[in-house]
């Protein structure tokens, strides 16, 4: 099946091939979906199948809109596509660029709308194995000292994420909980 995902090409923004946009680095629209409990992130590790970065960890959620789809449309039918969560709605925290070597000769080139989520106790995630091999919840403070200690288990973007969004992201209470 053939994805078309908003690339600019030209300085147009224009439906292209999802694995083509990769191949040529464009530019191209992204979300990303971080869902907490307290100071816990949800995290997923990629399904092996996947074209690039496969069995690396990762935020809850990352993905490309389809064509003219609203980036929180997106967040939430892919939380749902991914990790069969429904019933919470992610909110808008920034936009953000990033450029990315993820292997194979493929450029994630995005311009990403980052959403957070707060989870109930009691959320049931139910993984789609094309997508996600496993999920578990990451104290925010280990998550960074495991990031550091093992970069390579990690996609390039969650990388970026933490060292230059953290902030913008999660919001001065997550950081300041995790540090105490």
């Amino acid at each position: 099946m053939t994805i078309m995902i908003p690339a600019w090409v030209d300085g147009t923004l224009t439906p292209v091939e999802k694995l083509d946009a990769h191949q040529r680095g464009l530019r191209h629209k992204a979300v990303s979906v971080f869902v907490i409990r307290g100071t816990e992130i949800l995290m997923q590790r990629r399904a092996m199948n996947k074209y690039h970065t496969p069995g690396l960890w990762a935020n809850t959620c990352c993905t490309h809109p389809l064509w003219s789809e609203a980036a929180s449309t997106c967040a939430v039918r892919r939380l749902n596509e991914e990790l069969g969560i429904t019933g919470i709605y992610p909110e808008y925290r920034h936009k953000l660029e990033y450029r990315a070597d993820v292997g194979h000769g493929l450029i994630e080139h995005e311009v990403v709308d980052v959403f957070l989520a707060r989870a109930p106790r009691n959320i049931v995630v139910t993984s789609n194995p094309a997508e996600v091999m496993d999920t578990r919840w990451v104290d925010y403070h280990d998550l960074l000292a495991e990031v550091a200690r093992h970069p390579d288990r990690f996609t390039p973007w969650l990388k970026i994420y933490l060292r230059d969004y953290a902030d913008t992201i999660f919001g001065a209470d997550l950081i300041i909980a995790a540090r105490t």
